[in-house]
């Protein structure tokens, strides 16, 4: 048994059959991701949850998109933060990687604006960070010395601990100390299909050594193809795959991090338990 904790199965032409692929692989349930194409189509996550049991969804407004969190599009997002099968609030989150992405001022809001939402609701949050030191030159001229998984942390240190709530770092990609400040504020790791790159070394001894109770693994379908898989497009049926790289950096069975990794997420979201 395995979950998929980030899935975008809304952007598949098809998204039905990717859910009867992942339980034919025996991924049982799946997080759908609702950022749409932007805050206009954030729901279709929760539609597509509506007709499968075992797939549940988020909604939020992803940093690339901060500039569209309008008092119109957070209104809609706090009407969908209400519905059961919405779990959490997400991705939501800083990106200082991309040239055209808004300016630092205007992700902060957004990212604020959606924690406030999310907290109302007693709901936890699904996190984008991507970090600052691979962006291009230019992206680095724009947004200067500024670091996103930095001014992330911090934020959730100040503004989001004190509600009490936990949430997923998803696609964990931070070091050491980015994951030691993210556990003691309660939230779970989500490692992806870039976890069995030759080069994300950092991450996989951060995967490696994270507490087996706050774990979680993702595709992030239908970006991050694992090997053996890559260059194909990804899909939650091959989140085994990356369950058992883990299971091997953790010298462990991949039935265990199943165990383990359903387990956590059954915790982190209780309504989701079968």
């Amino acid at each position: 048994m395995l979950v998929d904790s980030h899935a975008h199965l809304d952007f598949y032409d098809d998204p039905d059959a990717i859910v009867a692929a992942a339980h034919a692989a025996g991924v049982s349930q799946m997080l759908a991701i609702g950022i749409g194409d932007g805050p206009a189509t954030m729901h279709r996550a929760l539609d597509l949850a509506r007709r499968h049991a075992s797939v549940f969804a988020t909604a939020g407004i992803h940093p690339q998109e901060a500039d569209q969190a309008t008092p119109e599009a957070l209104e809609r997002l706090t009407a969908l933060a209400s519905e059961p099968k919405i779990v959490a609030i997400g991705e939501i989150g800083l990106d200082y990687y991309h040239l055209d992405n808004p300016e630092i001022a205007t992700q902060l809001a957004a990212f604020r604006a959606q924690m406030a939402i999310a907290a109302a609701a007693r709901k936890p949050i699904v996190l984008h960070c991507r970090t600052s030191e691979l962006a291009i030159p230019a992206a680095k001229a724009k947004f200067g010395p500024a670091d996103a998984a930095e001014d992330l942390l911090a934020l959730l240190e100040s503004e989001w601990a004190p509600t009490g709530l936990p949430g997923i770092l998803h696609c964990f990609s931070g070091t050491p100390e980015h994951a030691r400040r993210a556990l003691d504020i309660g939230f779970y790791l989500s490692f992806a299909g870039n976890l069995t790159y030759p080069k994300s070394t950092t991450i996989q001894q951060v995967a490696a050594a994270a507490p087996a109770d706050r774990i979680l693994v993702e595709t992030d379908a239908p970006f991050l193809t694992p090997i053996p898989l890559r260059g194909q497009q990804n899909q939650p049926a091959y989140t085994t795959h990356t369950a058992a790289f883990l299971a091997q950096l953790r010298g462990t069975t991949p039935e265990i991090i199943g165990q383990q990794t359903t387990a956590n997420f059954h915790r982190l979201f209780p309504s989701t338990v079968p």
